[in-house]
């Protein structure tokens, strides 16, 4: 079995389903890709959780070292790691009962992401959040729901 994305109506209505996002490596580098992405779902309405061991604070939120760590259960978890993390990283997913996962741009792990289906999980693999929400959804903010365009 091969993996497919959510098709762009699925990943649009995925993307107004969820509020809280844990961001998984994300940098408090203001240059990195994980900051910019994070910074601009904050600006549509999504709470950041930062995911990233030996950073404090990210975003004006507290960061955890892992997500065994998290105070709560996120919605969805965006993943700004290397492919060779992601069976791990869906293993806690599994274990945590989170619903949702996202793997940004470059980030492949086709049976990594097929475990995760199996598992319940919805899996966006190789796309990125922000571009996704923009193109797919339009500029709205978390909790409106535009028209999706093919």
């Amino acid at each position: 079995m091969l993996f497919a994305n959510p098709t762009p109506t699925e990943i649009c209505a995925l993307l107004h389903k969820v509020h809280t996002v844990a961001v998984l490596g994300l940098s408090s580098n203001t240059s990195r890709p994980s900051f910019n992405v994070a910074k601009a779902l904050q600006g549509f309405g999504y709470r950041i959780i930062p995911v990233r061991p030996l950073v404090e604070e990210v975003l004006g939120e507290k960061a955890y070292p892992d997500l065994e760590s998290l105070p709560e259960v996120p919605d969805i978890v965006d993943v700004f790691r290397a492919s060779e993390h992601v069976p791990a990283i869906v293993d806690s997913c599994i274990k945590l009962g989170i619903k949702s996962l996202w793997l940004q741009d470059g980030v492949i792990h086709e049976e990594a992401a097929l475990r995760a289906r199996q598992a319940g999980i919805t899996v966006v693999m190789d796309r990125c959040m922000f571009r996704d929400h923009v193109q797919l959804c339009g500029h709205d903010t978390v909790g409106r729901s535009p028209p999706v365009r093919e």
